[in-house]
């Protein structure tokens, strides 16, 4: 069983170490003590805190459209009229749906629970989870309890709140008639068990800018981060090597089309720089000498750089002219620049940026 500290409605009036509380521990008792008692029992102990309906308000959206949850901030907006205070003083902590489709939202004031966070914090307790009294009762059945001092409702009530005597004899006719009542001043009921057990449709307060800030270690954090460095620079590396290597295939796979488009007599491909080479030394015509411009520029110039190439065409007069996508203007230069180190005069035209990529023409100077 967890540890619950329940702070009473007591002590709103004048919140303090002196706040009445109430620990329920392994045992299920009861121990009603002031906090700062109740600190010093618990002895820097993570506890779920329990607070009272008397801090809280409870509010619900209207049947929502959609099967998917909305963001948080959606459901704000949709209760924001049913609000006293602006959205901005306020935190809002959003439940489960429920059967008819519509959202619960437990409201707080912001400053409030910060102060009691902090109060919390000053005496040495531990916050893991926060949630409040009149929301943990079994949903299964509309329920009216008595409990330290006040009449509770909630379960499967469609509303959450607590009562004094004088204003549940106002309220009592508008309540469903099949409402259980439990009075544990007049009956042996277990509230305090309904309130600790397991609630899955309980809305816990301790999220957003109140949720629970975990505790790091710093050798282990360091080390962490080190490694996921590693890896990603080892998972970059290998991504830019499998990227290389399966343009420079796609390009060697289309030059070796054309060459065999050019000359069909060379039904076997081998080599293609070197049989475009003895092709060229064989002096069987000038396209050869084109080719092997074209292979010696994929090889080395466009293999090495981490383009997309679209399509290649050869223009007498005009060279060969490649149209091409790079990730910036800055990878374009830097192949105009391999291609002048490589002896292959090239210049780049019509570069335009396309989303988050820069299309461009290569166009491949033919020699005279």
């Amino acid at each position: 069983m967890k540890t619950w500290l329940y702070l009473t409605a007591e002590g709103l009036a004048a919140p303090s170490l002196d706040w009445p509380c109430c620990v329920w521990s392994s045992t299920g008792q009861r121990q009603l003590q002031p906090l700062n008692q109740a600190a010093q029992a618990l002895q820097g102990q993570a506890v779920d805190l329990l607070l009272p309906m008397e801090l809280c308000s409870w509010v619900r959206s209207e049947p929502w459209p959609a099967r998917r949850r909305p963001a948080a901030q959606a459901i704000a907006f949709a209760v924001e009229e049913q609000l006293g205070e602006t959205l901005e003083k306020l935190h809002l902590s959003v439940g489960a749906r429920d059967p008819q489709g519509r959202y619960p939202v437990m409201v707080i004031d912001r400053e409030r629970f910060a102060a009691a966070l902090q109060r919390l914090k000053e005496a040495g307790i531990e916050v893991r989870s926060v949630f409040v009294d009149a929301d943990r009762l079994p949903q299964d059945q509309a329920l009216g309890v008595w409990w330290f001092g006040r009449w509770m409702l909630g379960g499967g009530l469609p509303a959450r709140l607590t009562l004094t005597e004088d204003g549940l004899t106002l309220l009592k006719p508008g309540l469903p008639i099949d409402i259980e009542w439990h009075d544990e001043r007049l009956e042996t009921v277990d509230v305090d068990q309904w309130l600790t057990l397991a609630s899955p449709q309980a809305i816990n307060l301790l999220h957003g800018d109140f949720a629970r800030q975990r505790k790091r270690l710093p050798w282990r954090l360091g080390g962490l981060a080190m490694a996921l460095l590693l890896a990603l620079n080892w998972g970059a590396s290998e991504a830019r090597i499998h990227f290389l290597e399966s343009q420079g295939r796609e390009l060697y796979s289309r030059n070796e089309q054309q060459f065999k488009a050019l000359y069909p007599q060379q039904t076997r491909v081998v080599d293609l720089a070197a049989q475009l080479g003895a092709l060229q030394n064989q002096g069987t015509a000038p396209q050869v000498s084109r080719i092997a411009g074209l292979v010696k520029l994929v090889e080395h110039v466009i293999g090495a750089s981490p383009v997309d190439v679209q399509r290649i065409d050869f223009r007498q007069g005009d060279g060969w002219k490649i149209q091409l996508t790079a990730n910036s203007f800055a990878e374009l230069e830097l192949l105009r620049e391999r291609g002048r180190q490589q002896g292959t005069p090239i210049r780049i035209d019509n570069a335009s940026k396309d989303q988050n990529r820069v299309q461009a023409t290569l166009t491949v100077e033919q020699e005279a």
